[in-house]
């Protein structure tokens, strides 16, 4: 298993006292949101849908036909019903639906029009209207520059937080001051009593303008928490001061970090589904692209469980990268993509401590669909 690596080595820094759970243990949280049957882990703890075809990518472009056999066997396999009945599921008329992506790995990984298209499809045959579907990142310059606003339907509307990626992230414009993760943990050369400085805010998208989030999440490596998947799209895309989790070699605390922050009621209780887009996976040198470490793995996955949904994708990556001649992320040497001895891909397993899904691979459910 690889869990069982960073449970013995967890962090390596200025703070070598308290180990990742015990941060996520005292961080507290403010925030309030309706709970419903749709909250983590949703009406599918443990299962995860993997559907996987060939000809989703040819010469490097994602193929639209195949893609959306691959979102209708998904969503089908993981409700049980039909398309119309497993969209139905998760909205309904009079719901405001978010879509968060992930522009990061722009231009060499990113979701592109090929996968939203069926996800708006599938809005719409649950009587969402384009007009009460919002599609955001973080940050307006990565989310243009990738090209969505070109990519979303007449009347989709989009949004972000903040203008761009900056060091210091503690500014309140596109941010809910009622909503926030209070962990003493600062960035360097700031006081831990300096409130702005110890909290994360959530981001007034998902804590006012919708009432249902769906993840569209990317497989790929992350130098300080392993890998990139559901759990961290959420947590350093929907707060503010996230630099503070891994803001120099040593200093890493994504383990705790994560998992507190997903765990607030207003990103919990309004995350219901969670796809995970592997047509193309970075295996290495991320989060940022790397297009040597790029490859073609034709696979999509749907889960309500991000928890077992991540430690899938986790399994996916360190096979990739031990066929690849490479270590599992949990075992990673520094080079000259990545300075950090230690990573700390164990958030998947401390989010399932905490109750957000399912961590144990033997109570994982995992389906495996391949399409011709």
């Amino acid at each position: 298993m690889p869990c069982s690596f960073t449970r013995r080595r967890l962090l390596q820094s200025a703070l070598p006292i308290m180990t990742a759970s015990q941060f996520a243990l005292n961080a507290q949280t403010s925030s309030k949101a309706a709970a419903s049957k749709l909250a983590m882990p949703g009406p599918f703890p443990g299962r995860v849908v993997a559907v996987q075809h060939p000809g989703s990518i040819v010469a490097g472009k994602y193929q639209a036909d195949a893609v959306k056999q691959m979102m209708q066997t998904g969503m089908t396999e993981l409700t049980g019903g039909g398309w119309n009945e497993s969209w139905r599921l998760f909205a309904q008329p009079g719901d405001v639906v978010g879509i968060k992506v992930n522009p990061v790995g722009s231009p060499n990984i990113v979701t592109g029009p090929e996968v939203l298209g069926p996800i708006f499809d599938g809005l719409r045959a649950a009587g969402i209207p384009n007009k009460d579907i919002v599609v955001y990142d973080r940050y307006h310059d990565q989310f243009v520059t990738a090209g969505f606003p070109g990519w979303l339907p007449p009347g989709v509307r989009w949004t972000s937080a903040a203008k761009d990626f900056e060091e210091v992230q503690q500014g309140m414009d596109g941010y809910d001051p009622d909503h926030y993760m209070d962990m003493a943990v600062t960035l360097p050369g700031y006081d831990a009593s300096n409130l702005a400085a110890r909290r994360s805010y959530a981001a007034r998208f998902i804590t006012r303008d919708v009432n249902k989030l769906i993840n569209l999440c990317l497989l790929k490596d992350h130098g300080a928490a392993g890998v990139t998947l559901a759990l961290k799209n959420l947590s350093h895309g929907l707060v503010n001061n996230v630099n503070r989790s891994h803001s120099t070699k040593t200093i890493n605390v994504t383990g705790a970090f994560i998992p507190s922050v997903v765990s607030m009621p207003v990103i919990r209780n309004k995350a219901v589904l969670h796809i995970l887009c592997g047509i193309q996976g970075q295996y290495h040198g991320g989060p940022g692209p790397q297009p040597e470490f790029i490859w073609e793995h034709k696979t999509m996955y749907f889960a309500t469980d991000p928890v077992a949904l991540d430690h899938v994708g986790w399994r996916a990556l360190d096979a990739k990268r031990v066929a690849m001649g490479m270590k599992p992320v949990a075992e990673n040497e520094p080079d000259k993509y990545n300075s950090r001895r230690i990573r700390q891909p164990e958030h998947i397993e401390i989010a399932g401590a905490m109750g957000l899904g399912v961590f144990d691979w033997n109570k994982i459910d995992l389906r495996k669909k391949s399409l011709a």
